[in-house]
C-alpha cells in the first residue's frame, strides 16, 4: 500500500478509537474539596480556579473555515488537528498541526447532494503542517510537512512550541518546537506507539527547520501504554519553562491516562542535558518520571491537554469522562505543576457539528486571550466507522468535521 493509504488508514483508525478511548475514562466530577485548600505553597495568590462563564468565539472558528475551504492554492491546509500556535516576535502567530489535510476544496452540494464543502478522497494527507497568522486572517501553509518523518513507518507530530534566545544571552530568536515521534503499530496502537519526544529549532523569521534534536527517547519502555511523550503543553515560572506531558494508557484500555511534568531552564529547551523531571520526590536530569494526575481509576487526562498559570494557581484543562468526555472539556487546578491537581470541575460544553463526532485536545491559547479572557481550541472528528464509508470518507464529505473550534472563557476563584 502507498504511504500515503497507509497513512490515511492509520488516521480513520484512529479516529474510529476515539469514543472507546473515551468511554473507557472514568474520572470524577466533584468540586474542589475545602480540606484539599491547605497546600497553597504559593501563599495566598494560589486559590482554587474554576471556568465561571465560556461562549463560542465564531470569529476565530470562522476564520479557519474561510481560509480552509479558499481554493486559490491546491497545497495549503483545509483541515487537521492538534492545533497549538506560538506568537512570533513580530507579531504574527504560527499554527502547528498533526494530521493534516491539503489540496483543493470544493462545492457545495458534494458529490451525493448535500450542502457541505468537500474534497476528494484522493487529497493529499500528511503528517505535520504550519500556518501562519497576520493580524487577524490566516495568510498561508509552510511547505507541508513541515518536520520530516524520522524513518520508514514513524513520523512527527508538532505540539507547544516557544520563542528563545538561539543560545543564552543571544539577542537572535528562534522558534522551538516540541514534536513526538511515534511508530506505525498494530491494535491498538494504529495511532502509532509512542517513541520519543524532540525538539526542533525554526529560524526566524523565515521559519526554517534548521535542527531536530532528541530530548527522551522512550523505545526502552517495554511497555508503550507506559512511555511518556512531553510536550502537550508549556508553563514559564520563576525562570523555568514546565513541559507537561502524558501516557498511553487509554490505548490499553486503562480507564484514564496520567500526566507528568519535566522542567528546563528558560531558553533552553533544545538542550536535552538540561531536562530535568519530576520522579514523585524532586527533579532529576534523566530520572524515570512519576505521574502527578491520574490514579488510573478516579481521575487523570486525556491524551492531549493544556495547562495555564492564573495569578498564583495552575489550570489544566482536558476533555472530561465517560460519555460527556465527546463533548465536554473539564478543568483541575493546583498551586504547583508537581500538584496536588483539585477537581475535576468546571465543566463546559463544545459546540459540535451534527452526526457522529467527537471534540478532543482542549488547548489554550495564550497569545490571543488577555482582558481575563482565555481562548481554547479543541479538535473534532468523525467517531463512526460504519457503513456511511468511515471517518475518511465523511471527513472528506463534509471538510468541516476536521477543523478547530475555538470557545472565549472566564475562570473564578472561591475562598
Amino acid at each position: 500500500m502507498p504511504e500515503d493509504g497507509r497513512a490515511r488508514e492509520r488516521t480513520g483508525a484512529r479516529v474510529g478509537l476515539l469514543l472507546t478511548l473515551v468511554l473507557a475514562a472514568v474520572l470524577l466530577t466533584a468540586l474542589p474539596d475545602a480540606g484539599d485548600r491547605d497546600d497553597r505553597q504559593n501563599g495566598a495568590d494560589c486559590l482554587p480556579h474554576t471556568v465561571a462563564s465560556w461562549s463560542a468565539d465564531d470569529r476565530l472558528t470562522a476564520e479557519f473555515a474561510r481560509y480552509g475551504d479558499d481554493a486559490t492554492r491546491g497545497d495549503d491546509w483545509t483541515g487537521g488537528d492538534g492545533t497549538h500556535s506560538v506568537r512570533l516576535p513580530d507579531g504574527r502567530v504560527l499554527w502547528l498541526f498533526s494530521d493534516t489535510y491539503l489540496g483543493q476544496v470544493h462545492g457545495p452540494p458534494n458529490p451525493v447532494g448535500e450542502s457541505f464543502t468537500w474534497r476528494d478522497a484522493a487529497a493529499p494527507l500528511v503528517r505535520n503542517s504550519a500556518v501562519v497568522m497576520t493580524g487577524r486572517s490566516l495568510r498561508s501553509t509552510l511547505p507541508a510537512p513541515l518536520f520530516p518523518d524520522p524513518a520508514p513507518g514513524q513520523w512527527r507530530w508538532p505540539v507547544a512550541a516557544r520563542v528563545e534566545p538561539r543560545s543564552p544571552g543571544s539577542a537572535e530568536r528562534v522558534v522551538r518546537v516540541l514534536l513526538w515521534v511515534r511508530t506505525a503499530g498494530p491494535a491498538p496502537w494504529v495511532y502509532g506507539v509512542p517513541t520519543a519526544t524532540e525538539v526542533a529549532t525554526l529560524s526566524l523569521p523565515d521559519l526554517r527547520v534548521e535542527s531536530v534534536v532528541t530530548v527522551r527517547d522512550e523505545q526502552s519502555v517495554p511497555d508503550p501504554s507506559r512511555r511518556v511523550l512531553f510536550g502537550t503543553t508549556l508553563v514559564e515560572e520563576g525562570g523555568w519553562t514546565y513541559v507537561f506531558g502524558g501516557d498511553d494508557a487509554q490505548a490499553a484500555s486503562r480507564p484514564a491516562s496520567s500526566a507528568y511534568v519535566a522542567r528546563v531552564p528558560e531558553g533552553r529547551l533544545g538542550e536535552p542535558s538540561r531536562w530535568q523531571y519530576w520522579n514523585g520526590s524532586g527533579w532529576a536530569a534523566g530520572a524515570r518520571p512519576r505521574a502527578v494526575l491520574g490514579d488510573g481509576l478516579r481521575t487523570g487526562v486525556g491524551s492531549a491537554f493544556s495547562v495555564v498559570r492564573s495569578a498564583g494557581t495552575y489550570v489544566l484543562f482536558t476533555m472530561a469522562a465517560g460519555t460527556a468526555g465527546l463533548t465536554t472539556v473539564t478543568s483541575y487546578w493546583a498551586c504547583s505543576p508537581t500538584g496536588p491537581w483539585h477537581g475535576p470541575s468546571g465543566n463546559f460544553g463544545a459546540s459540535l457539528p451534527p452526526g457522529q463526532v467527537a471534540a478532543y485536545n482542549p488547548q489554550v491559547h495564550p497569545e490571543l486571550g488577555g482582558g481575563g479572557r482565555l481562548v481554547l481550541s479543541y479538535d473534532v472528528n468523525w467517531l463512526e466507522t460504519g457503513p456511511t464509508g468511515g471517518a475518511a470518507a465523511q471527513l472528506s464529505r463534509n471538510v468541516s468535521l476536521y477543523r478547530p473550534r475555538f470557545v472565549t472563557l472566564r475562570l473564578t476563584t472561591a475562598r
